[in-house]
């Protein structure tokens, strides 16, 4: 599938195929302190495996309906967003056509979590009147425990021995673009914890952390 993605903030606009379908992450720091916790955490997490490379499967195959190919589109949007890997689904209406105006509402799932999408189509794409314009707003964030830690170990590399969390679930609705209730702080090496955390927030592209 030939893909032209275009982000800005939550709202994600990308091209994809009218019919067909063929077959990490950075922190933010704005300079507030972070707020003493007065006790560690209880949850450790250890550095993650590597993001699997290659297409997310399965796909669509090259007759598929646009539904189907939209529906696909979804879930790479919702793993980015998890920023860690497991079974994902998504639906969306089967009768759903190509037309530009059309609104839909879809919806996926991650690992038992469900995300609500505000689907708009758009018109034809410049460089193919095989491919569909459309953009797709989550109502929803998701955090994951393996998304925050791979964060963090991205962020840190090899500074850091490991972090602490205040028990973040495998995965778990989250309010998208501000502050969850779930904080981290990472322990560089040769010391120990302070104390001092940071909150974890949920955005369409991944985990951020401050």
């Amino acid at each position: 599938m030939r893909i032209q993605n275009v982000s800005v903030v939550v709202v994600s606009a990308v091209c994809l195929l009218a019919t067909g379908c063929s077959d990490g992450v950075s922190g933010k720091d704005d300079g507030a302190k972070p707020k003493p916790t007065h006790s560690v955490l209880p949850q450790r997490l250890d550095k993650p495996a590597p993001m699997p490379e290659g297409e997310l499967q399965p796909s669509p195959a090259a007759d598929a309906a646009f539904s189907e190919n939209l529906a696909y589109e979804l879930r790479r949007k919702t793993q980015s967003m998890a920023g860690a890997t497991g079974k994902i689904t998504a639906e969306c209406p089967k009768d759903l056509g190509s037309k530009s105006g059309t609104t839909a509402t879809c919806t996926t799932t991650f690992e038992g979590v469900k995300v609500e999408w505000n689907v708009s189509i758009g018109g034809k794409s410049s460089f193919s009147n095989n491919l569909v314009e459309f953009t797709a707003t989550p109502r929803q964030g998701i955090l994951t425990r393996d998304g925050v830690a791979r964060l963090l170990y991205g962020n840190y590399r090899d500074s850091i021995d490991y972090a602490l969390c205040n028990d973040i679930p495998k995965a778990v609705i989250a309010p998208l673009g501000v502050q969850s209730k779930y904080r981290c702080e990472v322990v560089f090496k040769g010391k120990k914890p302070s104390g001092f955390s940071q909150p974890v927030r949920a955005t369409d592209s991944g985990p951020r952390y401050y």
